[in-house]
């Protein structure tokens, strides 16, 4: 079951799949019995290939030595990178279009940060969400002005990939303006004050951050200082939509590898397929999948072809609401189908039924994605959606 692609996303499609079954899901259940910890040898492997392959530059600008890749080709890779448990695929940096956009020519930025992004020698994070805020688009930090730059106090949560990082993406307000600043995560005043273990088994951790009249240098602050908000709603689009194709990845996998079980699993002198039950588990997982897949790939579509920002953002919200709620309803069927054996943290159904989890919550939660969609109907009507 495939969406109908051109020849170069069915060449991507197929070098991720590789790059994935060879150097990742070997590593899974490594991770997973060793606190998400692989041999170094093995991650930096997979850095590095990832980097020859050009995933870090994938949405980065072509003057600037990126791929710029269409974003259906981007969420076709994210789809098979999806398949891989326990975050592995999250084994490099991400140059993304919008960073280009904020940093216009601040030739600084491009060539310190973004650059170093591209080639793989820096890593980032995102320093946004608050403990307050949650997932509404509310910031307390602020950034005083001071000779030279500005002094950074507040305090960020959930700070994902922050143990693996060079720096943040940081979030704060000038004088009441949300704005975006480029951090060094070894600067005086930055601590990590929390670091709690979750549900799933990640390399990445998300740590909590504490800063204490950091000092950023004028030239960290990112675009014009006052449009931090506009760059962390770009930001949301592209996660929300990759974190879609994701599940489609997840969900494709849980489906095939259910199937091959039920398929050679003997129950009372008949193969486990051809009970009615499990017969429906799968029969409504795959329609779900297949719905979740056009989807995704018609808000790829709408952003390769420009559409109308505001219509964007909600679709964004839509995929990352329908296939994120998909995925869970695959996860619990698939492992019902595996049985006691599904819940064994060897098995990829088990580890999918965790990880998938969270999904219903960062980058905005499913009841966050529900109030932008009813937003955008109340104020643009079905067809201006």
């Amino acid at each position: 079951m495939e969406i109908k692609h051109n020849a170069e996303t069915m060449e991507w499609k197929n070098k991720i799949r590789s790059f994935a079954d060879e150097y990742l899901i070997p590593w899974e259940i490594e991770a997973e019995m060793n606190n998400g910890i692989i041999p170094e040898k093995a991650s930096k492997l997979m850095q590095g290939k990832a980097i020859e392959l050009g995933l870090s530059k994938m949405d980065a600008p072509a003057e600037l030595g990126g791929l710029d890749l269409p974003m259906v080709q981007q969420v076709a890779i994210w789809e098979e990178l999806g398949r891989v448990t326990n975050a592995l695929c999250w084994c490099f940096p991400e140059a993304q279009s919008w960073m280009f956009d904020a940093c216009k020519a601040n030739e600084y930025q491009i060539n310190h940060y973004l650059r170093s992004l591209m080639d793989g020698t820096l890593r980032e994070c995102y320093a946004i969400t608050e403990g307050e805020s949650g997932s509404y688009e509310t910031v307390a930090t602020s950034a005083k002005k001071c000779p030279g730059g500005y002094l950074i106090n507040g305090e960020k949560w959930f700070v994902t990939t922050a143990n693996l990082a060079d720096f943040f993406f940081l979030q704060a307000k000038i004088d009441g303006e949300d704005s975006l600043f480029f951090v060094d995560i070894n600067s005086d005043g930055v601590s990590m004050v929390d670091n709690p273990q979750f549900s799933h088994t990640f390399p990445s951790h998300h740590p909590t951050y504490r800063f204490e009249n950091v000092f950023v240098a004028d030239k960290d602050v990112i675009g014009d200082g006052n449009s931090g908000m506009d760059y962390s709603r770009s930001w949301f689009r592209h996660e929300r939509l990759t974190i879609a194709a994701r599940m489609l990845g997840a969900a494709s996998r849980m489906i095939e590898e259910a199937t091959e079980w039920a398929s050679n699993r003997d129950i009372q002198d008949e193969k486990l397929i051809d009970k009615q039950a499990i017969q429906f588990y799968l029969a409504d997982s795959v329609t779900e999948l297949w719905a979740s897949k056009l989807m995704v790939y018609e808000a790829a579509e709408a952003h390769d072809n420009d559409d109308d920002l505001k219509s964007l953002h909600a679709k964004c919200s839509m995929v990352k609401l329908y296939t994120t709620e998909m995925a869970n309803r695959v996860a619990d069927r698939c492992l019902q189908i595996w049985g006691g054996r599904g819940y064994r943290r060897d098995n990829a159904v088990e580890r999918f039924f965790r990880e998938v989890r969270v999904d219903r919550i960062w980058e905005g939660s499913s009841e966050i994605q529900r109030m932008v969609i009813a937003r955008a109907l109340k104020k643009r009507g079905l067809k201006g959606m």
